[in-house]
């Protein structure tokens, strides 16, 4: 309970310190790339109005109170470290402005992302930095935010964005509560009752499992199949992605609509996520051919996540509540549709199987280290998200945002991250990718677009024709931003008007 007046003692969950394990080899912090229509964001002078984005996140952080706390990591004995009030708080810290060099273009803003994905975030702060990024053509202005994964998983991440943003331009300002000092942290005392209490809770859970051993079975075996999976007790073949991310990314995305999306999912009776992970595989197919490889008889394997968490309305999402299905993209199969109709097939039985958490999994100094040691060991070398966002457009300070691309964390052997968002009827991906493993990622990303047009014009498709959010003219399938290539469009064009993020008109 602690002592009166005292912050209670408000530990990370064991799911929530596995995010923090890898951090000093692989940081894991996810990211968001988004573009935002800034007209209204200039004074007359010209001047970016950082001011007012800077109030409208401060207005709402009482909507997400984790970004105004410290992870506190007490000493030995204390137990696991906590979430505390930041005695002090300043949004220019973690709110700023990072002009481009006007006229910036597509490279230049995934240019700028990548650098200020490195910057490592400040521990003695709260964990979460977001960036703007005026420069860009027609006062679009990027924007680049940055959670550390302890924060919150992929669904959290969505949650915390959609506090700060509304559903019309002119919303009323929101009143934030008058700001008052915290109560002091949790005295060393307080950490170590809290511990024994902990320690005592586990004892029992122990006890519990000797004294029930058949429901501790029934559990085992309910969950053995999915644990059998994640760690790959058949060995996976090897190929030239098995190496170790290094500190450097390169970056892609290809767009679509999400109806186009959707369409195909349903002819197929697949999934979007199915859908995604059949481009991936068209993506590493074409990779691996063109450097050589033999791809007759193979597979590459997939982490995708599984949200064990139930949405509550009431409240902001935080902290991570994740379990995890390894699935086999069969990069040996060249036509799109046989290869959608078999990734389809593969997670209906994979999802299927009973998932425990990954913080259920580990937790523990002993299990740190076996858990680093098995992530370095294993042949998994793509992992991904399909996260929905809000359906309608949203704004931020008035400006109306166009789009937003998910940027995925990194770690051991997975070299390849692909995000996927849908916003608005858009369907976004992004591919973050380790830059020694991929200096041919224009390789992936042209299989990628093969198999959109594939699929889209497959039984009974209409054709690659979307829509684009922002100012209702036909999009193209598939085009393409890439920090290292000139950015082209699906059929090896330039772009016609140089205007950011827009594909080449039909």
């Amino acid at each position: 309970m602690g002592e009166p007046g005292v912050m209670p003692v408000d530990r990370l969950t064991p799911e929530d310190q596995l995010m923090l394990w890898p951090d000093e080899i692989w940081p894991q912090e996810n990211a968001m790339l988004a573009v935002l229509d800034g007209s209204g964001l200039f004074d007359a002078d010209g001047r970016f109005r950082l001011e007012a984005v800077q109030e409208t996140i401060r207005s709402r952080l009482h909507l997400v109170p984790r970004l105004r706390q410290l992870l506190y990591l007490p000493g030995p004995g204390l137990g696991r470290p906590l979430w505390v009030d930041a005695p002090a708080f300043d949004i220019r810290e973690h709110v700023r402005v990072e002009p481009l060099a006007a006229p910036a273009d597509e490279a230049a803003l995934l240019a700028a992302a990548e650098e200020l994905r490195r910057l490592r975030l400040d521990h003695s702060r709260p964990l979460w930095m977001m960036w703007l990024l005026p420069g860009l053509p027609g006062r679009r202005v990027g924007m680049f935010v940055k959670l550390h994964h302890v924060l919150a998983d992929g669904m959290a991440s969505i949650a915390t964005m959609a506090a700060f943003l509304d559903t019309e331009p002119s919303a009323a300002g929101v009143s934030a509560p008058l700001w008052t000092p915290p109560p002091p942290w949790p005295s060393n005392r307080d950490l170590a009752a809290d511990n024994v209490r902990a320690h005592m809770a586990a004892m029992g859970r122990a006890v519990s499992a000797v004294v029930h051993p058949l429901a501790t079975a029934r559990r085992v075996v309910a969950t053995w199949p999915a644990v059998r999976e994640l760690f790959g007790v058949r060995p996976a073949p090897a190929t030239s992605l098995d190496r170790l991310v290094g500190p450097d990314r390169t970056m892609a995305v290809v767009r679509t609509g999400l109806a186009e999306v959707a369409d195909i999912g349903h002819r197929y009776d697949a999934t979007v996520n199915d859908v995604l992970l059949t481009l991936i595989t068209g993506g590493l197919r074409n990779l691996l051919r063109t450097r050589g490889e033999d791809v007759d008889g193979g597979t590459v394997r997939c982490y995708v996540p599984i949200s064990l968490r139930h949405p509550d309305p009431r409240a902001v999402a935080s902290g991570n509540l994740i379990s995890q299905m390894v699935v086999p993209l069969p990069v040996d199969t060249a036509d799109a549709g046989l290869r959608l109709r078999r990734i389809a097939a593969e997670t209906v039985t994979r999802k299927a199987k009973t998932r425990p958490s990954l913080g259920a999994l580990f937790h523990g100094a002993i299990s740190r280290r076996v858990l680093l040691k098995l992530v370095a060991r294993q042949r998994v070398n793509v992992t991904t998200a399909n996260l929905r966002g809000p359906a309608s457009p949203r704004y931020l300070a008035g400006a109306r945002l166009l789009e937003a691309f998910p940027v995925l964390p990194l770690i051991a052997n997975v070299s390849l991250g692909v995000g996927a968002l849908s916003y608005a009827g858009r369907f976004a991906i992004t591919v973050t990718a380790d830059r020694d493993a991929y200096p041919d990622l224009a390789a992936f990303t042209a299989g990628v677009r093969g198999d959109l047009r594939a699929l889209c014009a497959g039984p009974l498709g209409t054709g690659a024709r979307l829509d684009d959010g922002a100012d209702d003219q036909q999009r193209r399938h598939g085009d393409e931003l890439s920090a290292e290539d000139h950015l082209v469009d699906v059929d090896g064009g330039s772009p016609a008007d140089g205007t950011l993020l827009e594909d080449v008109h039909t």
